[in-house]
């Protein structure tokens, strides 16, 4: 079974976004939150592949996030 996407679905998912300013502010705050989170998580966890991960996966829910906030409507 295939799973292809619609032209729309592509267009949405590899355009450039131009924010408004109240959603950059939005993408802001997503930012700087998920920065302090890493902060706290390099100063309390050991180095490890489980830090790296962790790191990893919160450098991928910020960017998550804030396309979902660029793609809104």
């Amino acid at each position: 079974m295939e799973n292809t996407k619609t032209t729309e679905q592509i267009q949405r998912s590899f355009c450039s976004y131009r924010l408004d300013e109240d959603h950059e502010i939005l993408c802001k705050q997503i930012r700087d939150a998920a920065r302090q989170f890493a902060h706290m998580i390099n100063i309390c966890a050991p180095d490890s592949r489980e830090k790296s991960l962790a790191l990893t996966k919160l450098e991928e829910a910020m960017m998550w996030a804030n396309a979902a906030i660029s793609r809104e409507g």
